[in-house]
């Protein structure tokens, strides 16, 4: 089996120096039990501003731990001194996604090597399922000279248009719908989805990051749309100058003539997630893009695995200092806090 990042899988949780040998970009979770047990999911970790690398640590632990995947949850770091870099481009090992049952991104405007780029357009080529978050709908932009994958930036070509973001995702960036910090959202379940195995025990979703426009292309089954909210409550008023609109949708992708499913949520900051309701639906979503629906239960544990602790979203606003070895084992809190 690929290895790109130090593991065990004789041991019952994740070892506490994964990431700290064969790939100091990444940080491995070892499931034991469940119905992801023997699919690998990757997680790609590299925004600006939401806390990336605070929500997919979080969500990689709790499908390994919960239901038994092996999580690999990749970061961008600073080439000098290998602390998590929020959006610096820099990463390694991607050749993990040559044998990944699923890919989870939370990315923004990144500029990957092409040996590493060619790792994911490979992945989409076999038609592997992908998890979007967030501002994955604007996920590369990819500007250098010559660059082998410019197609997969948020503008796209005349060939691709929207790139990465709309023709895999179903969405392309847009603009801002609703203001960080002062506007948050209610999360409005399409009553004619109900049946569909994400929103399987979805209820109460509310989200703190503002809103985005988002029109999905055709194709694409809505599941949630978003009520932005004047206030920073579940129960603020909605704003009377904003209309509904689409948050939670799930496609297919086709590239290289191969199908792939993906769900695409433009909310995914690290505090959204400490709402149950929309980490379930993020759960849900990954265990459906691996098909296995029937796996999907209302009653499913969608409780976070250790500490959980999560900045306040904003640009420049990470946690200095931290190495991806220093999120491993299950009870490493996300995120530590440097010594005074």
């Amino acid at each position: 089996m690929l290895r790109t990042c130090l593991c065990a899988t004789i041991l019952p949780f994740a070892i506490s120096i994964a990431g700290a040998g064969d790939n100091p970009h990444c940080v491995v979770y070892e499931g034991q039990a469940g119905p992801g047990k023997g699919k690998h999911i990757v997680l790609l970790a590299g925004d600006h501003e939401y806390r990336s690398e605070e929500t997919l640590p979080a969500l990689g632990r709790i499908l390994a731990r919960r239901y038994g995947f092996r999580c690999s949850v990749f970061f961008t770091t600073d080439a000098k001194t290998g602390f998590i870099k929020p959006g610096s481009s820099h990463i390694a090992g991607l050749e993990a996604l040559k044998a990944a049952d699923l890919l989870v991104v939370f990315l923004r405007f990144q500029d990957f090597p092409d040996e590493q780029m060619k790792h994911v357009v490979d992945y989409l080529a076999r038609g592997g399922p992908v998890v979007g978050l967030r501002t994955s709908t604007h996920a590369f932009q990819i500007q250098r000279k010559e660059a082998r994958f410019a197609k997969y930036s948020t503008a796209g070509t005349k060939d691709y248009p929207g790139g990465f973001g709309r023709q895999i995702l179903g969405e392309t960036w847009v603009g801002h719908y609703g203001a960080n910090h002062r506007q948050s959202s209610r999360l409005l379940l399409e009553p004619d989805q109900a049946e569909h195995p994400i929103l399987r025990g979805v209820k109460d979703v509310w989200v703190q990051s503002g809103g985005y426009r988002a029109f999905p292309i055709e194709g694409s089954t809505i599941l949630a749309k978003g009520q932005i909210l004047d206030g920073m409550k579940p129960d603020a008023p909605p704003a009377r100058d904003k209309d509904v609109l689409a948050v939670a949708w799930a496609r297919t992708h086709r590239s290289g003539g191969k199908q792939g499913r993906v769900f695409t949520t433009t909310h995914g900051a690290s505090e959204d997630i400490l709402n149950e309701g929309f980490r379930r639906m993020l759960v849900n979503a990954c265990l459906w893009c691996a098909k296995l629906d029937t796996d999907i239960k209302s009653e499913n544990n969608v409780a976070f695995v250790g500490p959980y602790r999560p900045v306040t979203f904003n640009f420049n606003g990470f946690v200095n200092g931290v190495r991806p070895a220093d999120l491993a084992g299950w009870e490493t809190p996300i995120m530590p806090r440097p010594k005074k």
